[in-house]
């Protein structure tokens, strides 16, 4: 009997997501299978014909959203009219809440039978925690990458959560320098890397700062060889920004080339986000900064309730990892941070030790992350059959 799953993914992380999951499905139901939905090119590698093409998604900033507003509603509408009319034995949201949440709470209204699985939890644990308990109404499980999200949702009395593991636990050896790597990491001059965003309004905000932060290292005497990876997409903007630089960076383009460079950093200055999990596994210490819009900073100031917003301090259960946020962030406070960073100071060997530690807090065991995903979609959805 045919199976059909309905997925959604709109940023390319979850597409990522998406397709490694669409994989273990069709091992497990075979040709039976028929997927559909809203997804990158990963996920049309599996055999998704996307409803759209994600990048009308790829919209940031506050001003930005509320320009494009009436044309993100249409496509909340638009995809929540295609699942009912899919009619799927399973609907997965996967990340980008305010788009596939909306999108949930439509369907569930048309049809309260269809299971909902949502794959990435939403930050319930740092800011508008009362999200947690209002999924009730429309999910039914939720696929966490963070260890300890879900304790989180059992306190905020939200829907079943399970830990699947984070992709990120099956890079490890893409992320971890070899002899001759790790040999460079302790030679002279150290490499350090600059990081400053995914999207172009981060590079927006933290290009100019950073460019002056590594100016005062050299300034103050500390040697180093300055790297800033980034991706194809960005590298026009990246190249035009860093030409007023004092300090050159070597700029590197591409997933590939940014994990050869993460083996060989002596230490980085990295946005917050993703990427600060990413270097921790990589055993690199840091010092994370982010800055955004005035209206953005104002309102995630006062919703934000966890006490960093770093990831791996989050996953480590210690504030290791330095943050320097908003007005904090400045080229002084950033380069006295970093020169502590690159050298041999209880701040960086305080930083290793606490990533020493991240293996065995995010362990899945044997099983990867999209198999543990794979296994809870299957079991939701025979559940609702079975009920």
């Amino acid at each position: 009997m045919e199976r059909r799953i309905f997925l959604i993914a709109t940023e390319e992380s979850g597409d990522r997501l998406g397709a490694n999951l669409m994989k273990v499905l069709r091992q497990r139901l075979g040709d039976g299978v028929q997927f559909e939905g809203v997804g990158g090119r990963a996920m049309a590698r599996e055999g998704l014909e996307s409803l759209f093409p994600i990048e009308e998604l790829s919209i940031i900033g506050l001003a930005a959203v509320v320009k494009d507003l009436p044309k993100i509603l249409g496509l909340i509408k638009e995809t929540a009219i295609a699942v009912t009319e899919a009619a799927p034995d399973i609907l997965v949201i996967i990340d980008s809440p305010d788009f596939t949440h909306r999108v949930a709470k439509r369907v569930r209204a048309k049809d309260p039978t269809l299971p909902i699985v949502d794959y990435v939890s939403p930050s319930v644990w740092a800011w508008r925690p009362g999200r947690a308990r209002a999924m009730l109404k429309y999910v039914d499980h939720v696929l966490a990458l963070l260890p300890f999200e879900p304790e989180a949702y059992r306190r905020l009395h939200g829907p079943p959560c399970s830990y699947v593991g984070h992709p990120l636990t099956e890079q490890l050896a893409s992320l971890r320098p070899d002899a001759d790597e790790a040999a460079r990491r302790a030679e002279s001059p150290p490499v350090l890397l600059v990081l400053p965003g995914s999207r172009r309004s981060e590079i927006r905000h933290h290009m100019a700062v950073f460019g002056q932060t590594v100016a005062r290292l050299q300034e103050q005497g500390t040697a180093f060889e300055l790297l800033l990876p980034t991706m194809p997409h960005l590298q026009e903007t990246v190249v035009e920004a860093v030409k007023g630089w004092p300090v050159q960076p070597q700029v590197v383009i591409g997933e590939q080339e940014k994990r050869a460079k993460f083996r060989i950093a002596h230490a980085a200055l990295a946005k917050s986000g993703t990427v600060t999990l990413e270097l921790a596994l990589a055993g690199v210490p840091m010092v994370t900064a982010y800055r955004t819009g005035a209206m953005e900073a104002w309102i995630l100031r006062r919703a934000i309730k966890v006490n960093s917003v770093i990831l791996a301090n989050l996953v480590i259960g210690e504030n290791v990892v330095p943050e320097f946020l908003q007005e904090d962030c400045t080229p002084d406070k950033l380069a006295a941070a970093l020169r502590d960073v690159m050298s041999d100071s209880d701040l960086r060997r305080k930083q290793l030790e606490g990533f020493a530690k991240i293996d065995g807090v995010m362990s899945t065991g044997n099983q990867p992350p999209s198999v543990r995903a794979a296994d809870i979609v299957l079991a939701t959805m025979w559940q609702a059959k079975a009920g």
